[in-house]
């Protein structure tokens, strides 16, 4: 069956959003997910679903509405898509913290001429952009850099949610092995 990575944005920040993950599993499990796994307390799961990776982040968010009473972003890549993010990592060469080195998931791709707003804010932080990712590698770390910050703002106009190359590395390995 179909593996998918499903990232929810903005999920168990200080004492906004709380999701606990085993109840945050088993109500995807309720609802049909198949081999439903979770990963830290940030917003990462892997579950098993014939659906589309469009029509599983609508019931992973309808899920979330009706049964936590949250209304969260949920982006979704199937594990394919996961592991050609991995692969055509263009940062791959420079990026040596994984800590630092993020992805950006998007729900679209960027407008054009958004990567030359990006670039006045980056200053000495290299990024790319393929596709409907944004890789980005922050060597003095992430806190409140101009392009971190804008990043993770909601000005893109798009939904989007980032995670580091930890992170990301280790929910690949999951959606395999699961």
């Amino acid at each position: 069956m179909p593996r998918h990575v499903v990232l929810l944005r903005g999920i168990n920040l200080v004492r906004h959003n709380r999701i606990a993950m085993p109840e945050l599993r088993a109500a995807l499990g309720a609802d049909g997910f198949r081999d439903v796994m979770t990963y830290v307390q940030s917003g990462n799961v892997v579950l098993s679903s014939r659906a589309s990776t469009e029509r599983v982040a609508k019931r992973v968010n309808a899920v979330i509405k009706q049964r936590l009473g949250l209304d969260i972003v949920v982006l979704v890549r199937s594990d394919d898509e996961l592991a050609e993010v991995v692969r055509r990592n263009p940062l791959a060469h420079i990026a040596t913290n994984p800590s630092r080195h993020v992805v950006t998931f998007l729900s679209d791709e960027l407008p054009h001429g958004f990567a030359d707003d990006l670039a006045k804010v980056a200053r000495h932080e290299p990024f790319a952009i393929i596709g409907r990712e944004v890789y980005s590698w922050h060597p003095d770390g992430i806190g409140r850099t101009p392009l971190w910050e804008r990043l993770a703002s909601k000005s893109l106009g798009i939904a989007a949610t980032s995670r580091n190359w930890t992170t990301v590395t280790t929910l690949l390995a999951m959606a395999h092995d699961g």
